[in-house]
């Protein structure tokens, strides 16, 4: 009975709490320790290694993070949620993974992992994994024989360099997929394959140009702080889900960019801010959010964003940033008003 009523004191909290955040249990570690601590050693069979904490009200999860280990700590097979974030960790060879059957998050970033050293099969048995996070670490390459289940994949701050189609292939179930702030100079067509990629961040790369064959299920393609001076033919046209497009901090210019780019349906959000325009590019109606900040715009055009001007013929925009170019509130003409009747927030 005494039992009972410890168990059920720690329960409470996190019921109340998960009413919130479904997944708050799995991100912080709870405060209960001092309980979870005192059960642990009747509640799991003497399986958490003792640097660990696996909670009894949570047996699927074990935390190891920021617990300074500097290899890969042995784990129960039953722990699904295993966070090993914020270690000095080298390596996962092949055997680290072999007890590792019903994981379906791994979260490994911010430690100190190489290419070299993760076994060419570390992952290749987790065939229910979901998420996977390695980024901030030393990769120079996509770690092989990735499990076709990943959801959720998270390599951005390395050096990785290249990406090739092997790297990704058979991965049908990828909806996210970050891969920022690497040294990636060519993506060639290795993102043609992931049939059902939502969210895309190539952004702080080295890339030159935009991707051939991104998946058409695109609703985020996040590509700034590269060096791409222009945009291939009906960029955004085939993109029928694509609602925010991020390309700040490019080299982008007016030549580089086909008529009509980005007049396309859909589009919510545009960032073109930090670039080389001289003109504001032609829009969709249906646009939210313009950013063009920091350009060399020197004439506000107000057809780029009505074809029309009168009463029933007006744009949605709620946000448009013109500063840092070389135009005055002054050059905005009256019947901007009529056009962008719904705009909270014009900065020149």
């Amino acid at each position: 009975m005494r039992l009972v009523i410890v168990l059920l004191s720690a329960l409470l909290p996190l019921c109340l709490s998960h009413g919130r955040d479904p997944f708050a249990w799995l991100y912080s570690r709870q405060s209960q320790g001092n309980i979870f601590a005192a059960l642990q050693a009747d509640t799991t069979g003497g399986e958490c290694p003792d640097v660990c904490d696996c909670p009894p009200t949570f047996p699927s999860a074990m935390y190891c993070d920021g617990r300074g280990l500097t290899t890969m700590p042995t784990f129960p097979s039953r722990v699904k949620y295993l966070y090993l974030q914020n270690n000095a960790i080298t390596a996962v060879p092949d055997s680290a993974m072999v007890n590792a059957t019903n994981l379906v998050w791994l979260i490994l970033h911010n430690n100190q992992l190489t290419s070299e050293a993760i076994g060419k099969k570390a992952f290749l048995k987790l065939e229910g994994l979901e998420r996977l996070y390695l980024q901030h670490n030393n990769l120079t390459s996509v770690p092989p024989n990735l499990p076709r289940s990943l959801r959720d994949l998270r390599i951005s701050h390395n050096k990785i360099e290249k990406v090739t189609p092997a790297d990704l292939e058979g991965m049908d179930n990828l909806t996210i997929l970050y891969l920022h702030d690497n040294a990636v100079t060519d993506m060639s067509t290795s993102l043609k394959a992931l049939k059902s990629l939502t969210l895309l961040d190539l952004s702080g790369n080295k890339l030159t140009k935009v991707p051939e064959a991104l998946p058409e299920g695109l609703h985020q393609l996040y590509i700034e702080f590269n060096s791409i001076d222009s945009l291939p033919e009906g960029f955004l046209g085939r993109f029928t889900q694509l609602q925010y497009v991020r390309m700040a901090h490019n080299q982008l210019t007016d030549k580089g960019i086909p008529p009509n780019t980005f007049n396309v349906t859909g589009l919510v959000e545009l960032d073109l801010s930090f670039n080389k325009l001289e003109r504001i590019p032609p829009v969709s109606t249906t646009l939210h959010h313009l950013y063009l900040q920091a350009n060399q715009i020197k004439e506000f055009t107000l057809g780029s964003f009505c074809s029309i001007v009168d009463v029933t013929n007006f744009s949605k925009l709620q946000t448009l940033r013109l500063d840092g170019n070389e135009i005055s509130r002054q050059d905005i003409p009256s019947e901007s008003s009529l056009c962008l009747r719904q705009a909270s927030t014009i900065k020149v």
